[in-house]
């Protein structure tokens, strides 16, 4: 085998096949100093796209500025704002915009209002209406 195979691969050979690994005496401290150099890098990389974001956030104010163009908080706020005010001297809830039912209602009325007139006129023209 040796003599076919790289010097170090027939170490690494028993070990695939179930050989007794080498104990490294240094193993725990070397995995410590990895997980903390990863937790560095994360920290930095989490640090750099928060600097990013905020020199974003400052350009897209500046274009918010110049166009009047509010952010979707202040939009919500303002809506939220606007709706306390309107209740704030009312007692009572805030009105709805359209009452219910009231598109079935008007058909109803208009036909009161023909039958109405229909009453107050002379009986031939009742008729007329009538048929």
């Amino acid at each position: 085998l040796s003599s076919v195979l790289p010097v170090g691969a027939t170490k690494d050979m028993g070990k695939m096949l179930g050989g007794d690994e080498e104990k490294d005496p240094d193993a725990a401290k070397k995995e410590e100093e990895r997980q903390e150099a990863l937790r560095q890098e994360e920290e930095e990389r989490k640090a750099k796209y928060a600097k990013m974001e905020a020199e974003r956030e400052i350009m897209r104010q500046g274009i918010r500025d110049k166009y009047g163009i509010k952010k979707k908080e202040e939009k919500e706020a303002e809506a939220q704002a606007a709706l306390e005010a309107n209740a704030e001297g009312s007692l009572t809830r805030p009105k709805k915009a359209i009452p219910p039912g009231c598109g079935d209602e008007e058909e109803e009325e208009e036909e009161s209002i023909l039958d109405t007139v229909i009453k107050y006129l002379p009986g031939p023209l009742q008729d007329m209406f009538k048929k």
